[in-house]
């Protein structure tokens, strides 16, 4: 008797690897594709676009910018964009100082380009840091600019 219903529970269990398979072996759907000429609504193109900085310098803004500055920026760039950052005094190549005259020169969208696409060893950092982010950056670069280039006549 105890063979019999040995022998019958496994002939029950091995109809149990079709139930099992089915459970592994569903349909899958592909991701739909996004319709080509539109935009994703995550998507500012007015931000992504921009010649200049398209956000209203607040010192909110520069706030946020410095925050996230001191976060993406300052470990190679320093905190006062002189490139001395503690990546590069390990070794990493020195990026350049935000005080130079080609960068002070530089147009906005020269460092939000660079944000986004990188450049020389600087990785892109577009996945990482959303537009809005970018463009506070520059933003504070620009104020750290002013901090060391202030004109004369501006401190009277």
């Amino acid at each position: 008797m105890r063979t019999a219903v040995l022998l019958l529970s496994l002939l029950l269990l091995g109809g149990c690897e079709k139930l099992a398979r089915n459970m592994y072996e569903q349909p899958r759907f592909a991701p739909v594709a996004p319709v080509p000429g539109t935009v994703a609504t995550d998507a500012r193109p007015e931000l992504e676009d921009a010649k200049t900085n398209p956000l209203p310098v607040t010192m909110a803004l520069l706030q946020h910018g410095r925050e996230r500055f001191d976060v993406y920026c300052a470990p190679c760039h320093s905190p006062v964009g002189d490139g001395d950052g503690r990546v590069a005094r390990r070794g990493f190549p020195h990026p350049p100082s935000y005080h130079i005259d080609r960068l002070r020169n530089a147009p906005d969208r020269h460092f939000f380009d660079v944000m986004t696409k990188g450049y020389g060893v600087m990785r892109p950092y577009a996945d990482r840091v959303p537009p809005e982010d970018r463009w506070a950056i520059v933003a504070y670069i620009r104020a750290l600019q002013l901090s060391q280039h202030a004109p004369l006549a501006d401190s009277k």
